[in-house]
């Protein structure tokens, strides 16, 4: 089904009609024969448990749906999500060696951006009408709308946001001695302090050995902490109107994002070790972190040390956000896009799409993965109850108890990405790693300096003052702008 101002527009054409190809085209028919069903391929990054909960609905539609339309799907994961989208410029390029386009695959903003410039994709809104568009999350569609005429080119299939995580069986004596509070860590300031209060009290258990404090908490993402820091603050960062980008790094809001995270890593209340901070969790150098919904079920069963393990519960609470900020919360996760081809194949991508992203079935899939439905009927705690009992799912603990956190707070809070622009992703490098590779390396300058006799304020003071945060904010944009205008 077309597009009102589309559908005129063919109207239009059928009504002056030289052949008899447009008049057929005009059909509000489907392009798709049961007796010759068209076959898609989809490339994903799905892997684990997620790779099985999405081949066993591609199994369900292929012998369902599919089957009655003339649709037969095939999904091929793909590896990592840097695999997938160096597997897609790849077919772009037409590479010797490289696999032709999918007709469906999964891409974030960013990369569906250099996609489009392509003009490789579909225009998703010719096989949409306005009720169906209606049916999903505002955000999750203005964020798929990368075209420049403002029409759809990503399909929201499966997001997420971000939850904070608690060893439980480590944070009770803490809290229990200390007076720490869950309350505490609702605020961005709260964490950080929290964590002093931790790094404190654990160098206190060992009187004879100085300075041996313990990283209370850490976050994955850090390019998330600042466009959803400074949004929270009153500023968008990267302001993208009409495919023009404005860049906004207002010193004093930078401060505040620079003082509650690069400070607490160099003074080792925060830290960062493993490759995720769920690792950090299990190997008991965390006790806290920020993290996707969809990690949780990778939070540890257990904290695994030199000496022995031992089995911990766990705490699911929102994301925190800086004191009297905005309640902007982090909107991620790949859609679908489809590649430009021929109608029958962009429909029949349609058809799979609209049935993946129907509600019991992406419940079905979020249960599994700890990804938040996409339409606005699902985003409920008591249709995800209801799914759960219908279809006799069984549900992983973390992963009911994330999206039950976060579908109950839906309405408290509003969820943001910025919008796609040219050169985003390497802009985006730099908010990941420019700070937090020099909180790295400071942090180890600091502790050389604690190995050598010094107190942690004299070895961590020429780091921490406002001259050096002067020094990096000049140093950071103009790496943004060098990333921006490249």
């Amino acid at each position: 089904m077309k597009q009102t101002g589309k559908f005129i527009k063919k109207s239009l054409i059928c009504l002056t009609a030289v052949s008899a190809f447009i008049l057929a085209g005009c059909s509000s028919k489907s392009p798709l024969d049961p007796k010759n069903p068209v076959s898609l391929t989809i490339w994903h990054y799905y892997n684990g448990s997620q790779q099985t909960a999405f081949d066993a609905l591609v199994e369900e539609f292929n012998d369902t749906v599919g089957r009655e339309k003339g649709i037969y799907v095939q999904g091929y994961s793909q590896g990592s999500v840097s695999d997938l989208e160096t597997a897609v410029r790849d077919a772009i390029a037409e590479k010797v060696g490289a696999d032709p386009m999918p007709d469906i695959f999964s891409s974030y903003a960013d990369t569906a951006y250099e996609v489009e410039q392509a003009d490789a994709l579909a225009n998703l809104s010719d096989y949409l009408s306005d009720e169906e568009l209606e049916q999903y999350v505002d955000s999750y569609m203005e964020e798929g709308r990368i075209a420049a005429d403002g029409t759809l080119r990503i399909f929201p299939t499966a997001k997420s946001t971000e939850i904070m995580m608690i060893n439980r069986t480590d944070w009770e004596p803490f809290a229990a001695a200390t007076g720490a509070s869950l309350e505490d860590l609702k605020t961005i300031e709260g964490v950080a302090a929290t964590a002093r209060t931790y790094y404190e009290w654990t160098d206190a258990q060992t009187p004879d050995i100085p300075e041996d404090g313990k990283a209370f908490y850490g976050r994955d993402a850090v390019a998330n902490y600042f466009i959803i820091g400074m949004r929270q603050l009153g500023v968008e960062i990267f302001q993208v109107e009409n495919g023009t980008m404005t860049l906004n790094v207002p010193k004093e809001e930078l401060y505040r994002l620079w003082e509650n995270y690069y400070v607490p890593m160099v003074k080792g209340y925060f830290g960062a070790y493993g490759s995720f901070r769920s690792d950090d969790v299990k190997t008991g150098e965390l006790l806290a972190y920020t993290g996707s919904t969809s990690s949780a079920m990778y939070f540890p069963d257990q904290v695994e040390l030199d000496e022995g393990s031992y089995p911990i519960d766990y705490i699911v609470m929102p994301a925190p956000i800086f004191e009297n900020g905005e309640h902007y919360a982090v909107q991620q996760g790949a859609g679908m896009v489809v590649s430009k081809s021929d109608e029958a194949h962009e429909y029949a991508s349609v058809e799979f799409l609209k049935w993946f992203t129907q509600t019991d079935n992406n419940l079905q899939f979020g249960c599994v993965s700890g990804y938040l439905p996409v339409q606005k009927d699902a985003n409920h705690v008591e249709k995800l109850d209801q799914i759960i009992e219908a279809r006799e799912l069984t549900v992983a603990p973390k992963t009911r108890d994330c999206l039950t956190t976060i579908l109950q707070e839906m309405e408290h809070m509003t969820l943001y990405t910025n919008k796609s622009f040219e050169n985003g992703s390497a802009a985006r490098k730099v908010l990941e790693y420019h700070l937090a590779d020099k909180a790295a390396e400071d942090r180890a300058a600091v502790a050389a300096a604690l190995a050598e006799g010094k107190n942690l304020e004299e070895a961590s003071e020429p780091y921490v003052t406002r001259d050096a945060f002067e020094e990096w904010y000049t140093s950071f944009c103009d790496a943004l702008n060098s990333a921006v205008n490249k």
